[in-house]
């Protein structure tokens, strides 16, 4: 799934010549969630990068998935959920097990490519995301701190989610194999369930 600037922001596992690229391929110790079982879900916060920094905290992950009505069963098989370091065009990406969200870039203007604009044009406007069309049909557009925070809930981790999600509910459970339609329309089932929940509360009084 892509997104923003002028290629378009990508929210599937990284793929290049036809295989899915590790992540963090750090040495890691017994709490390593990516590849031990956990006792129980790990937020865990990385470095951003160098011009990135993270909009959302650990508290902000536990409250949102403390609205989700399905989180018992969702949980299953979920080891974390990481505030991930940025990268250009990457907004979140799942490995089995951990869903991650990339760090947001220092400034709030960012290029969403045309098509995915105008697949998500709603979204842009119900957050009040300012966006200004540019000559090669991509556009420009203007965020807010909030609705950057409400985008990456609202949309990218429930995008990603969707993707464990199709992994756990396959006969093998060993990868999501329905894809990015699948993840996709988890996030907007879910988005139109959480909306009022979530964002409402958020918005400043007119």
């Amino acid at each position: 799934m892509q997104h923003g600037p002028s290629s378009g922001r990508k929210t599937a596992p990284r793929v290049v010549g036809g295989r899915v690229q590790k992540k963090n391929n750090r040495v890691r110790d017994a709490g390593d969630y990516y590849r031990r079982r956990q006792p129980e879900l790990v937020i865990d916060r990385q470095r951003p990068g160098d011009g990135y920094r993270h909009l959302l905290t650990v508290q902000d992950v536990r409250d949102f998935l403390a609205l989700l009505p399905d989180w018992e069963d969702l949980s299953d098989g979920l080891e974390a959920v990481v505030l991930a370091l940025g990268e250009p065009g990457l907004d979140g990406y799942h490995q089995r097990g951990v869903v991650h969200l990339c760090a947001w870039e220092r400034g709030l203007w960012r290029e969403s490519s045309a098509w995915y604009y105008e697949a998500h044009r709603d979204l842009f406007e119900r957050l009040g995301v300012v966006c200004e069309p540019q000559p090669d049909g991509s556009h420009l557009c203007c965020w807010t701190e909030g609705a950057a925070r409400a985008y990456q809930l609202l949309h990218v981790l429930l995008h990603e989610l969707g993707h464990h999600h199709d992994r756990i509910t396959t006969r093998s459970r060993r990868r999501a194999s329905r894809g990015e339609p699948y993840a996709e329309a988890y996030a907007r089932k879910y988005e139109a369930l959480l909306w009022d929940r979530y964002w409402r509360p958020q918005r400043p009084s007119p």
